[in-house]
């Protein structure tokens, strides 16, 4: 085992460590010390997701064609991937299914005059916000798969490893900036839900994985 893989696998444990500590804070901040213990929540995780991506980095200026490869990720994971990672865009579409769950209880609160504050509650300055935001990442996603196209005639590994750096900015960035639109419980109902579709997809092909292998 490399000492990237090593890393992605304990870091991976200490994101497991985190979704319990978020699962279990306040559905609603009715105090203060609710609403710190919140956003401290928030800020560990999304250090969390910033210190993978250094080390990510790291590696790859070493060897970007092992990165690419992922020998830490099962087959389900590497069908899903854009450029060596997720795609940015599907931040969004976690909070669209979110939004769904959420808005048969939201109508019913709403009706009695209640407001939940989860992701069925976003005001229409966020949703206006979160649909600029979705366009703008549509444009770079666009972008550096164009540039990708273009290095597949050069096939350099310097320019690759630009390629990468630039994409997982885009992921970076895009978790921050829908962090930073949304209120701290929104935030971390988002930041739950994405983990545990990260968490589903890698047990599934890890599943998936092993019944191939013994068949």
């Amino acid at each position: 085992m490399t000492s990237f893989q090593k890393f992605h696998e304990e870091w991976h444990e200490h994101l497991r460590e985190l979704v319990q500590q978020m699962t279990k804070a306040p559905k609603s901040c009715t105090t203060n010390q609710d609403e710190q213990h919140t956003e401290l929540l928030i800020q560990k995780v999304t250090s969390h997701i910033n210190e993978y991506y250094r080390v990510k980095s790291l590696a790859a200026k070493n060897d970007i064609l092992y990165i690419f490869s992922a020998p830490w990720s099962n087959s389900l994971e590497r069908s899903l991937y854009w450029i060596a990672g997720w795609r940015p865009t599907t931040a969004f579409h976690i909070i669209y299914s979110e939004c769904g769950i959420h808005l048969e209880t939201h109508i019913t609160n709403f009706l009695n005059g209640f407001r939940n504050d989860d992701l069925a509650d976003l005001s229409s300055n966020q949703l206006t916000r979160f649909s600029e935001l979705q366009c703008e990442t549509i444009q770079q996603e666009n972008t550096i798969t164009e540039e990708l196209s273009d290095w597949q005639m050069e096939k350099k590994m310097e320019r690759l490893v630009e390629i990468l750096e630039r994409a997982d900015e885009v992921r970076v960035t895009t978790i921050h900036k829908l962090v930073h639109l949304l209120t701290p419980q929104q935030a971390l109902q988002f930041l739950i839900a994405a983990t545990y579709l990260l968490f589903g997809i890698r047990t599934w092909g890890i599943n998936h994985d092993n019944q191939r292998t013994k068949g």
